[in-house]
């Protein structure tokens, strides 16, 4: 039965919870795949999927048989006992990185903090930096997350204003720009933390080679490069790792959101032995990073992306999509940017806030996001059906063409 009034759920969010949102006035009650349903009955396709954490739609059953399986066995336990699902996500997880060592944690920012404290670590452990004067070079435009620490490199003032004070030692750079990493390194940089692709931004894609660029010059002043791929990874760009598309291997990658299947929140820092092997016990943990029931769904991801369909599927239909819209663009659009099944929407000067194209989309049945008011992000899940995908880009197509007037 459908709540209206001031006890439909949406008004006592309202009421009770804190104004850190501004979600667009649907409620929804139930997904499959790429489609919702609201507590109206009707149905949408979700172009978001979570920011990328529904990278395989909603409840997909191979993720949901994995969930029920475990927690009909064991949930948590925390980290003072081992459980048999922990060292087998971990040996997974590495393989699937390429990289050697694994700690689990929970949100995407708990992830990057615990990235961050391993890069110190091993910068006054290993390199010999002076206690207390490591750096780690950021970029401008990041999200990483919102902990006091991430905020505080953040260059966006709505994340950033009237929080601090803030947590020394990060020096911010533009973006795509290897000169001025130049100009910011030094012997005191343990570490350059970087998106592959920056999501909240607007899905920025940096120049062909910056990548590679990174990882050339952290070899050089001998400092770790950390790649926060808790958006782009897991298939989102057509590949594994977004910086796959460059041949790249960080020392440490930073993944989240598709790890936890859309069903619950997994993250995890994966790198280098000899980075991880100088924590000891007692220097980090969490109560429940790497509980069963997180690791058992975990895998269950790790399997659905292993064959590669899924990144193949990604790169295929991101084409189209883009083919798609392109014919919007030097009109209401100024610019597609995208990778995979990953886009950002630039519209052009004089249109109407991104939000009214987010509005006239719900109108017409499918969920999109704004960012920074002039940006549409479209991210689908990838197990998104061809028939689905141009149902739902007819729609935005429409929205955008009746909010361009």
């Amino acid at each position: 039965m459908t709540v209206v009034g001031a006890r439909h759920p949406a008004a006592l969010e309202r009421r009770h919870g804190a104004p850190t949102y501004h979600p667009l006035p649907v409620t929804l009650v139930e997904g499959h795949g790429a489609w919702v349903t609201d507590d109206r009955g009707r149905r949408y396709l979700d172009l978001l999927s979570a920011y990328s954490a529904l990278n395989f739609g909603h409840n997909h059953p191979v993720l949901v048989a994995a969930a029920e399986r475990q927690l009909h066995r064991l949930c948590v336990t925390s980290r003072a006992f081992g459980n048999d699902q922990l060292g087998p996500f971990c040996e997974e997880l590495a393989e699937l990185a390429g990289l050697e060592r694994v700690i689990p944690m929970n949100s995407g920012a708990e992830a990057v903090e615990t990235a961050i404290k391993a890069a110190r670590r091993w910068g006054y452990l290993a390199k010999g930096v002076p206690d207390d004067q490591a750096v780690i070079i950021v970029f401008d435009g990041n999200f990483h997350g919102r902990t006091t620490t991430i905020v505080g490199f953040s260059s966006d003032p709505l994340a950033r204003d009237h929080f601090g004070p803030f947590t020394p030692g990060f020096r911010s750079v533009p973006y795509g720009d290897l000169d001025a990493l130049d100009a910011a390194l030094d012997e005191r940089v343990v570490a350059v933390l970087a998106e592959p692709i920056q999501g909240e931004a607007g899905v920025v894609i940096p120049p062909a080679g910056w990548l590679a660029g990174l990882r050339q010059r952290c070899d050089t002043w001998g400092a770790l490069l950390v790649a926060d791929e808790i958006q782009s990874g897991l298939g989102r760009t057509g590949r594994t790792l977004a910086c796959d598309h460059e041949a790249v291997r960080p020392d440490l990658v930073v993944l989240g959101k598709a790890l936890g299947g859309g069903i619950l929140p997994v993250s995890a820092v994966v790198g280098r032995a000899d980075v991880f092997e100088l924590f000891e016990p007692g220097t980090h943990g969490s109560t429940f990073g790497g509980n069963p029931l997180a690791c058992a769904v975990a895998r269950a991801a790790m399997d659905l992306l292993r064959p590669g369909d899924l990144q193949a599927r990604s790169a295929r239909l991101g084409a189209h999509l883009a083919e798609r819209l392109a014919p919007l663009v030097g009109g209401p659009v100024a610019e597609v940017r995208w990778r995979g099944l990953w886009a950002g929407v630039q519209l052009s000067p004089g249109m109407p806030p991104a939000r009214a194209v987010c509005e006239a989309a719900l109108e017409r049945g499918v969920l999109v996001k704004d960012t920074h008011a002039t940006t549409v992000r479209i991210a689908p899940p990838l197990v998104i059906a061809d028939a689905e995908l141009d149902l739902a880009l007819d729609a935005v197509i429409d929205a955008v063409l009746s909010a361009a007037g």
